[in-house]
């Protein structure tokens, strides 16, 4: 078990490094490490998978039929989730291999005839109809362009139907904190992506937290650093301190929350 992982690249080309990450990944267990924090432990990721279905859940609750799309899809682990609660999920990725292994896992499930994944840039997406429901979990503080940004808020809004709903998990914290930046990652202002809502014609439903103690996002950068025993000890430790704040006061704290949800619908009378 490790927490040195292959460090960020120095130029980011997010379909080789999404490719990448599938191939090195997306077999291994749930596929968290292909998704969630790259060349973590298994716990540091099952811990981060929990946070974010706490603080997803009261947005999830969909009615069978609901037409839904996930980008960024990655594995498909929420594509399947709602698949099993009777909606009918559009997965898209960047990574044809975690398309495939999408695919793969939704038929080992029994969900595959409600799921239909397809490898799209999220920047250019382009499906040909609308859906109840757009989710998007921490897949827009990995696009650093601000133009591929805008592009891509601007490309899910457009699939958005008449009174449907989008559903946005990201870092946002609500201090400018670069300590965690690298080459593949932002963390943007939380005024940012709502100054960017509003740009897209999108309103603030409600906005929730995830993820209010501090200890990870301080440690973070400094892990890689350290000797490999003490960094793990000190990860675990932090895991443990973190995950019963998260649960418990982490959709309430939400200024606190470095990682916020965000529901948005579109602007009336909007097409």
């Amino acid at each position: 078990m490790t927490v040195r992982g292959t460090p960020a690249p120095q130029f980011y080309h997010p379909s080789a490094y999404w490719e990448d990450r599938a191939r090195r990944f997306s077999r291994e267990g749930e596929g968290l490490a292909a998704v969630c924090a790259y060349g973590m432990p298994t716990f540091y990721n099952r811990a981060i998978d929990v946070e974010q279905r706490l603080a997803l859940a009261p947005w999830l609750n969909v009615a069978a039929g609901t037409r839904v799309l996930d980008v960024g899809c990655g594995v498909g682990r929420w594509s399947r989730m709602l698949a099993t609660r009777g909606a009918t999920v559009t997965g898209v990725d960047l990574s044809p291999t975690m398309i495939a292994e999408a695919v793969l896992r939704a038929d080992a499930e029994g969900v595959g005839h409600r799921c239909d994944f397809r490898v799209q840039d999220l920047s250019l997406l382009d499906m040909g109809e609308k859906f109840e429901l757009v989710l998007g979990v921490t897949v827009l503080q990995h696009i650093l362009d601000p133009g591929a940004l805008r592009a891509a808020l601007l490309a899910m809004t457009r699939h958005l139907a008449p009174g449907g709903r989008m559903v946005l998990l990201e870092a946002a914290p609500t201090a400018i904190v670069e300590r965690c930046d690298s080459t593949v990652f932002r963390a943007r202002h939380r005024d940012v992506y709502l100054s960017l809502f509003r740009e897209c014609d999108l309103e603030l439903h409600a906005i929730t937290g995830v993820d209010p103690a501090p200890f990870r996002s301080q440690l973070l950068p400094y892990v890689r650093r350290l000797p490999g025993v003490l960094s793990l000890g000190l990860l675990a430790m932090v895991t443990a301190l973190s995950l019963p704040i998260h649960a418990l006061f982490g959709r309430r704290a939400v200024t606190r929350s470095w990682h916020a949800v965000f529901v948005l619908e579109k602007k009336t009378g909007r097409p």
